[in-house]
């Protein structure tokens, strides 16, 4: 993997060219709040405690022990109250240390959006902040932008443009403790270029988010931290919740361990030099109030941390990038099913992974946290199956999609899988360009109008496999996960998947930059210069056989070694 890696960065570079953004118009207008008349939603009366906790009980241990997890914590709160809090498996493998839910921290990650978004809208709240002015007017720094203005609407859904970094992403606890994980000079550090313009394509940023908290810091002269214990935590009432790095030892005495599986060894703690984008620690009690406080807002009665007034732009979709797929609201997402809204959102560091979900509409949330990535990739389909089944389970509906034009369905699905494709969350600076090589994708066409997708798995870990429902639309075989394709002017330009398609698309690479034939390029130049390091040794052993120098100046001679000790270092 050396090898092939630094080869990549040997010969990529001649041939990556830098891509020239285009500038646009004028700022488009701001998404207005969208409403529509529907029925009240019918109540189902089973998701009590009991039902709850033995259908948990029933799926919890044996997901876990399946996929070599060490534990979990779900909380499920109803109308206001916590109904089930329930700790699986163990904290602390080594030491027997069981999950409490209400003394146990895990690591929420990017869930820890939720709470900067909420401090960004009270700030909105009191009229400090609008989500539709430049954000260079509220820091102490520039960052360099197109034409258009990046706005706290474009932060809130991912549509800033900016590349991705995983620069100093994570760190130790002992780096943290040198204040290397400060907020301001970590995002002074490294401003990531800008590669798409404001509001055109939905790119995950870690780098926005933390921005924004920094703009918190900025208009409320305190720190982020601070700030969220204050207007946030306190007011909930959440006594086991922090986003401080290192967490204060009352707190940093029960988190949970990491593992990359059960079965091994704990990771360190995770600090992350972007906490307002993931740096929480929270019990999973802690994390039922805070979601209590936006299912009320969500019934239109205001909370102890925002106005159900204010609240309500933060469940309001804003533009479908793939429709008709689920999309960014202000801060949460859509992930709907069986025709229920839900929103939340999800998170992963390398060792804990998360999703809050709020059923909107039903007073009910639910949020789950494991403490391992476990084998496969299990965590992905231990979230997703969970809130599949939960939502099958007390809101069932009948999926019935509409008859398909079989022949036209093959057509599309063969122009679908025609393209290379690489996702929209990329850097395309620096070594980081090589991404656009190295991650690009393709579908296959199973030449039924079905498509296989590998990097989508089913719950069995293997590639997933996807039928058509409606024109350009897919949805995979046993499951709710749809796929759409992007088309324009008649031409597949991207496609996008539901569990991801409010913040990432799949996007068609240009000819000049498809790994069809760059990577073979990159083969042959490998050999090329494989067989030249080659034939240094064997030539210089040839000439000591038959007696034979080369009659060289000095300076030459120096150059050739120097050739030499260059390409086996590259190798």
């Amino acid at each position: 993997m050396r090898l092939w890696s630094r080869m990549v960065v040997l010969v990529c570079g001649a041939f990556l060219s830098t891509v020239v953004q285009a500038q646009q118009p004028a700022p488009e207008p701001a998404v207005p709040p969208v409403s529509a008349a529907a029925p009240a939603p019918v109540r189902n009366p089973q998701v009590n405690a009991a039902d709850v906790g033995n259908w948990l009980d029933g799926y919890m241990p044996y997901a876990l022990a399946r996929g070599d997890v060490a534990g979990a914590v779900v909380t499920v709160v109803k109308d206001g109250e916590i109904i089930v809090k329930r700790g699986y498996g163990y904290a602390d493998v080594e030491k027997r240390v069981p999950v409490d839910p209400d003394v146990t921290l895990f690591r929420p990650a990017s869930v820890s959006k939720l709470f900067t978004w909420t401090a960004v809208m009270q700030q909105v709240e009191q009229g400090k902040l609008d989500l539709d002015t430049d954000t260079n007017t509220s820091r102490d720094y520039k960052v360099p932008r197109s034409a258009k203005p990046i706005t706290l609407r474009h932060l809130m859904t991912h549509t800033a443009g900016f590349e991705a970094n995983m620069r100093r992403m994570w760190m130790t606890e002992d780096d943290a403790a040198a204040g290397h994980a400060a907020l301001g000079p970590a995002l002074k550090e490294w401003v990531p270029g800008q590669i798409f313009e404001p509001g055109t394509v939905p790119s995950y940023s870690n780098y926005g988010t933390s921005l924004a908290g920094y703009i918190v810091e900025r208009v409320s002269g305190q720190s982020f931290d601070d700030y969220v214990v204050q207007h946030i935590f306190a007011p909930l009432g959440m006594q086991h919740a922090s986003f401080r790095q290192p967490l204060p030892p009352a707190l940093r005495a029960h988190v949970a361990e990491g593992y990359r599986v059960a079965s091994g060894k704990p990771h360190r703690f995770e600090v992350t030099s972007s906490a307002p984008a993931g740096a929480l620690s929270a019990t999973g009690s802690d994390m039922a109030r805070f979601m209590i406080a936006h299912l009320t807002t969500a019934s239109g009665v205001d909370s102890p941390v925002l106005k159900a007034a204010t609240a309500a732009q933060m469940y309001t979709p804003q533009k479908r990038f793939a429709p008709p797929l689920n999309t960014m609201l202000l801060g949460f997402y859509e992930i709907n099913q069986n025709q229920q809204r839900i929103i939340g959102h999800a998170g992963d560091t390398m060792m804990f992974h998360s999703q809050l979900f709020l059923y909107a509409d039903q007073g009910i949330g639910v949020f789950v946290s494991v403490n391992s990535a476990g084998l496969n990739g299990v965590t992905g389909p231990i979230r997703s199956q969970l809130i599949e089944r939960f939502t099958d389970r007390y809101f069932p509906h009948a999926q019935v999609d509409p008859p398909v034009d079989l022949e036209a369905a093959k057509a599309q699905a063969k122009a679908l899988a025609a393209g290379v494709f690489t996702t929209s969350r990329r850097s395309e600076t620096g070594v980081g360009r090589l991404s656009v090589v190295l991650s690009q994708m393709r579908l296959t066409d199973n030449g039924d109008g079905t498509l296989t997708f590998a990097k989508a798995k089913d719950i069995s870990g293997q590639p997933a496999k996807f039928a058509p429902i409606a024109p350009w639309v897919w949805r995979a075989v046993g499951g709710k996960q749809r796929l759409a394709a992007v088309v324009e002017d008649g031409r597949v330009t991207a496609f996008a998947l539901d569990g991801s398609s409010p913040f990432v698309i799949y996007q068609r690479v240009e000819g000049y930059r498809s790994a069809l034939w760059l990577k073979p390029l990159l083969i042959v130049s490998l050999l090329v210069l494989a067989t030249t390091a080659l034939a240094w040794p064997i030539a210089a052993l040839v000439r000591r056989r038959y007696r034979r120098s080369r009659d060289w100046p000095a300076t030459a001679v120096k150059a050739h070694r120097a050739a030499r000790i260059g390409i086996w270092l590259m190798l």
